[in-house]
């Protein structure tokens, strides 16, 4: 999986969660939760979407991981590898 087709996934997962979003204007820098107001169960949301999505448990613990894009791609690339 390419750090794009991540990125895609992971926006494609919080477009169905937050479907006000706008993937192009995502800082993947910034906390997702801040730039599209997550509450803490849309998060979680977000996780289990990731994981049925990819096959990768992420443990409750590397949540602080995921919670940029960028962050994601780092997190994801790294458990598929």
């Amino acid at each position: 999986m390419t750090d794009d087709e991540i990125k895609a996934l992971v926006l494609s997962e919080l477009g169905k969660i937050a479907p006000e979003t706008y993937p192009s204007q995502i800082d993947p820098t910034v906390e997702l939760r801040e730039q599209v107001d997550l509450d803490s169960m849309d998060f979680l949301n977000l996780m289990i979407a990731i994981n049925e999505a990819t096959g990768i448990e992420i443990p409750e613990a590397d949540y602080p991981q995921l919670a940029t894009l960028d962050g994601c791609v780092r997190y994801l690339r790294s458990r598929k590898a």
